[in-house]
């Protein structure tokens, strides 16, 4: 099955502020988006569903950058929308800036996500 991808505004803001640090993300996706079309919910100790509904779950995983040369320090949360077959990306965000995820946006998603569901 051919995976789609969509990106939230939200995601995309964060992405373009993190490429002017680290020029190498816009590929770094491109290997990720490979990674996760053949195995969405990841694979091995890097990735962990944060929440799981019916539908959809929501995967927190270590997003590596080869600017950071090995580092891990960037955090990725997408939703794996089985049913359609689709991975929306949440958020990326760099692990020495902030602690945690969005806890907001990800239920903010769940809800909009719910409303089409019902449509």
């Amino acid at each position: 099955m051919m995976m789609s991808f969509d990106e939230l505004p939200e995601f995309k803001k964060e992405c373009k502020q993190l490429k002017k640090k680290y020029r190498s993300i816009p590929g770094d996706l491109g290997v990720f988006r490979k990674v996760v079309s053949a195995s969405p919910l990841g694979n091995g100790k890097h990735f962990v569903v944060i929440t799981q509904t019916e539908c959809v779950k929501i995967v927190k995983a270590r997003f590596f950058c080869r600017y950071l040369k090995g580092s891990s320090l960037l955090r990725i949360v997408y939703a794996y929308v089985e049913e359609h077959g689709r991975i929306d990306f949440i958020e990326i965000f760099f692990k020495g800036q902030k602690e945690r995820e969005n806890k907001v946006r990800i239920k903010e998603y769940l809800k909009i996500l719910n409303a089409q569901q019902k449509i």
